[in-house]
């Protein structure tokens, strides 16, 4: 039996996403040293918001399917920590004052709060431009072909950008006070585009991601992709759910969508109704991994139904 970083069996799924976390966050403190020509500002910057803590479930899902498709988690951390930085640097930019202009996240003041705007935007671009060289490196170490190197850049372009995570934050704001919108605005249709997008698109570059380090094959790839963009979908319906009914205190931030009246699950469907998507939505995903064995694919179901149950 091929040996893991995790290797009993019945260990509890916080004791592996703990474990992974500790990992990723080792990778990054590697990651963060500062060159002699990088000016100290910018460092802190995007220190700040990197080591703020959260889940980092995009990082884990690199690592997951990595070893899903047959790899060693250790061998995909830098690809990890990329997608991390990129998630992160979202995270800044989200909560500036000409987008969700949020003052906490993760329960401490938002960049620009401390930094302010300018340095704030620098530390996102930062984070964003970083992690494809990091990724690039990733690719190199692990002697990847042209093809697969391309692959692996090019999954997490498009996860990221204008037809991905950047494409669906516009849909989000063009989709703010969505009640007075005229006749052709679709909400159903129009709703599940930003799910897809801001939120689906950067999981499902996480998982081809670690798939692809791992040479995966194009069936093993499109079934990470499946599982993805059913998780990502579950993922922000819960998040939605969460922001309307959740412990702002658990959560580190005060939930701003009913004031920037955004366009939800909970706002289009309420929480009932959003709960029972979300649970369908985990159960696609799980239902997506049939290529793979089950001991292969126990930690990506089990992901999938804490995206459901968690409560932050």
């Amino acid at each position: 039996m091929r040996k893991t970083l995790i290797r009993e069996a019945e260990i509890s799924l916080e004791s592996y996403l703990s474990a992974y976390s500790k990992m990723v966050d080792a990778e990054l403190k590697k990651l963060f040293v500062r060159h002699a020509e990088e000016p100290a500002s910018i460092l802190k910057a995007m220190s700040y918001s990197i080591f703020a803590g959260g889940k980092r479930l995009r990082p884990i899902l690199v690592l997951a399917a990595h070893e899903c498709c047959g790899g060693k988690a250790k061998d995909a951390l830098k690809t990890a920590a990329a997608l991390e930085m990129i998630h992160t640097y979202s995270l800044i930019h989200d909560d500036l004052p000409a987008m969700d202009d949020d003052d906490l996240r993760r329960g401490r003041l938002t960049n620009h709060k401390v930094f302010g705007e300018a340095l704030a935007i620098l530390a996102g671009d930062g984070l964003l431009t970083y992690a494809f060289e990091v990724a690039a490196q990733n690719s190199a170490e692990m002697g990847l072909d042209g093809k697969r190197a391309s692959a692996l850049i090019q999954a997490i372009a498009c996860g990221a950008g204008s037809s991905g995570m950047v494409g669906g934050q516009v849909a989000d704001l063009e989709a703010e006070d969505w009640q007075n919108k005229n006749h052709g605005f679709n909400p159903k249709r129009h709703l599940e585009y930003i799910h897809l997008h801001k939120t689906a698109s950067l999981i499902m570059a996480s998982l081809e991601a670690g798939g692809i380090l791992a040479r995966a094959s194009e069936s093993r790839l499109k079934a990470l992709s499946d599982y993805g963009r059913s998780l990502g979908l579950a993922f922000q319906i819960a998040d939605d759910v969460l922001d309307a009914v959740g412990d702002k205190k658990k959560m580190g931030k005060m939930g701003s969508d009913a004031a920037n009246h955004k366009l939800t699950y909970v706002s289009l469907y309420g929480v009932e109704k959003a709960r029972q998507m979300a649970r369908t939505e985990a159960e696609k995903a799980k239902a997506a991994l049939g290529v793979f064995s089950a001991q292969q694919n126990q930690w990506l179901k089990r992901i999938a139904d804490y995206t459901i149950e968690r409560d932050k």
